[in-house]
């Protein structure tokens, strides 16, 4: 089963960067390969916890899948865990950790594992998605850029 880690050091609070991945309707205007995103349902809990489940179209080429996961946004703890409930997958597995590192870093952590029901289309898709996956933690790391302000490096004198 393919699976991608990273853990990278970013320029931007931990809380600025849990609500930009939090914020999954947007992911159709920077994520890799996802061409739609419509949430289907949205639960909040007494403890901070939000649980949404959602509808993903991805699409590369001529090729295009939507799969449905339940994406639980667990804010007391910045972790967010995305579960595969329909689709194209036999299994996905998706974490988000963040970690505060100073009052303006973090470290991201992200971890996914995947495997198509289709051999056909592991072999159609694999290549591309494993490319695609290596460029997500750099893709929202762009995105707060954008949102939060690139962050001021070096000192004044």
């Amino acid at each position: 089963m393919p699976r991608f880690s990273s853990k990278r050091r970013v320029h931007h609070t931990a809380s600025h960067m849990f609500d930009l991945v939090a914020d999954v309707e947007r992911y159709p205007e920077f994520v890799p390969l996802c061409q739609s995103l419509r949430i289907r349902q949205r639960t909040q809990k007494a403890d901070g916890i939000e649980v949404i489940v959602a509808d993903m179209t991805v699409s590369f080429k001529l090729v295009r899948e939507s799969f449905t996961s339940r994406v639980t946004l667990d804010r007391p703890n910045l972790k967010i865990m995305v579960e595969y409930l329909k689709g194209p997958f036999s299994n996905l597995e998706n974490r988000w950790t963040f970690e505060p590192k100073s009052e303006t870093d973090c470290d991201v952590g992200f971890f996914l594992s995947y495997e198509f029901k289709s051999r056909m289309l592991a072999m159609l898709m694999g290549t591309m998605f494993d490319t695609a996956f290596q460029r997500f933690a750099h893709a929202f790391e762009k995105r707060a850029d954008v949102i939060y302000g690139k962050p001021v490096t070096g000192t004044r004198s």
